[in-house]
């Protein structure tokens, strides 16, 4: 993911900054604690496409 990239991407529900996590190929609001999923170097940011972090789920 290129930083330049991550700086000007928000959270679509919250505005929040996002965290990448290369592993999983997600995109992380802490704020809101949903996952936007990266596909094919495409990060999805759609509400309907994010996940819920689990609450046991560090990021």
């Amino acid at each position: 993911m290129d930083n330049t990239l991550l700086e000007i991407l928000a959270c679509p529900s919250c505005k929040g900054s996002l965290a990448y996590l290369k592993v999983k190929q997600e995109l992380v609001c802490k704020g809101c604690r949903l996952a936007y999923p990266v596909r094919d170097a495409i990060p999805v940011m759609l509400t309907e496409e994010a996940r819920e972090l689990a609450v046991d789920e560090e990021v």
